[in-house]
Order: C-alpha cells, then sequence, then structure tokens
C-alpha cells in the first residue's frame, strides 16, 4: 500500500513586530496583546504569534542538527564527541546523538546551493 503524498506546506509565521525596550521592562507586555480588547483579534492575533514562535521553534531545532552534525563530522580534525555535543547543546547524549542523525539527514537532503 502506497503512503500518501505528503502535501504539508510551511505555514507562513506572523511577522514578529519589534518590541520597545521600554516594553520589554514590563513583565505584563506581550507583543501589545494586553492592549486588545476585542476576543475575537486578540485570539487572531495569539494565533498568529504562537504559529510563528512554532515556525521559529522548529527552524531553530533545524539549525541546531545541523551544526551538531557539523560538529560531529569525522572528516572534522577538532570533530566533537556525543558527550562534548550534548554539553554545549545542554542535552543528553541520547539526545545529542539523535540532533547528529537529524542534522546528517537535513545536510543529505538539502538542496544543492
Amino acid at each position: 500500500m502506497a503512503e500518501p503524498e505528503r502535501t504539508e506546506r510551511r505555514l507562513r509565521p506572523a511577522p514578529l513586530l519589534f518590541e520597545p525596550s521600554e516594553a520589554a521592562t514590563d513583565p505584563e507586555h506581550f507583543f501589545d496583546l494586553e492592549s486588545m480588547d476585542d476576543p475575537g483579534e486578540l485570539l487572531e492575533r495569539a494565533t498568529e504569534l504562537a504559529l510563528a514562535f512554532r515556525a521559529a521553534t522548529d527552524r531553530a531545532v533545524e539549525f541546531q542538527a545541523v551544526a551538531a552534525a557539523q560538529l560531529a563530522d569525522p572528516k572534522r580534525f577538532d570533530r566533537l564527541s556525543a558527550a562534548d555535543i550534548a554539553e554545549r547543546g545542554q542535552w543528553t547524549e541520547d539526545y545529542a546523538k539523535k540532533m547528529v542523525e537529524f542534522g546528517r539527514d537535513l545536510l543529505r537532503n538539502a538542496p544543492p546551493r
């Protein structure tokens, strides 16, 4: 039985607007959401932000994995062990090994530059 074709498209995250420095010092301030009175508008903007943060997290994890794979590359004279990568990434050694493999997969499947 053939697997269905993956047609997953990347969501375009909402823009993360710059937070002025005085707003960043106010613990109640979060992308001006606290000032919205319309619950529909609040839900829409909060959802946009949640999707943007998820997309940013996914991309950051991919970059972590690529970096881990590059640091563990056996061709490097200064390659790091899984334990060293785990320490740098604040991960367990098992997780570091998985990230190295994930990064290798990403690098193998990367489009040519």
